[in-house]
């Protein structure tokens, strides 16, 4: 790489103490955003539940049942993996 002329450092100096000043305001809008984000996800996943038809609003969905493979409540009873 080509050695920075006396404008290039200046301007890359003038740069650098730009970001660390800035650095704590942005870190705090990173951070809000973060919250914000979650808050939001939050009540997206709330609001969005499924329904089951003729079940009563807010009552959790059922779940669903699935075969075990041979052997599953053996192991589990037994503790083996």
């Amino acid at each position: 790489m080509a050695p920075l002329t006396p404008d290039q450092a200046r301007m890359r100096h003038r740069v650098e103490i730009v970001i660390r000043l800035l650095s704590p305001a942005l870190n705090l809008v990173l951070a809000v955003g973060d919250r914000v984000s979650r808050v939001v996800d939050r009540q997206q996943l709330d609001d969005a539940q499924v329904r089951v038809p003729g079940s009563v609003a807010g009552s959790p969905r059922p779940v669903a049942r699935r075969a075990l493979p041979p052997g599953f409540e053996r192991r589990a009873e037994t503790g083996e993996h």
